[in-house]
């Protein structure tokens, strides 16, 4: 039943709130100068989640004509833990405002990428509840 609640709470659009489309193109211009150099798009997933935990992931889908699995995915849990644009630690804020009497987030931790396919890695995002 939890995860039915907070599945309709972070509905496609509401993600699309919280982690706009056009961030990736912030991040790359940042990183590298140019929106352009950028091999993924970053967007935000809801998983699944109960009464202890919500669990997210950020995608990255690769670009048109853009090599994912060359681009180092594996560093980045430790590169958007602490980069202002992604903003973890803002991103959770939102979240535990949208939740509102449904939960209180205290605590999130980024996990390692995971290789989905050679177009698609993950950055899991779990979020402890209180």
């Amino acid at each position: 039943m939890i995860t039915d609640t907070f599945r309709s709470l972070f509905t496609a659009d509401i993600l699309a709130e919280l982690f706009p489309t056009d961030l990736s193109d912030q991040f790359f211009e940042a990183l590298y100068g140019d929106a352009d150099e950028g091999a993924y798009d970053i967007s935000l997933a809801f998983v699944g989640g109960d009464e202890k935990t919500l669990e997210f992931e950020l995608r990255l889908a690769q670009r048109a004509n853009k090599c994912l699995v060359c681009s180092l995915t594996y560093g980045l849990p430790e590169v958007f833990t602490r980069h202002p644009l992604i903003n973890i630690k803002g991103l959770v804020a939102k979240i535990d405002t949208l939740l509102g009497d449904a939960g209180t987030c205290s605590d999130w931790r980024i996990g390692r990428t995971r290789e989905l396919s050679r177009e698609l890695h993950v950055v899991p995002l779990s979020i402890a509840l209180a």
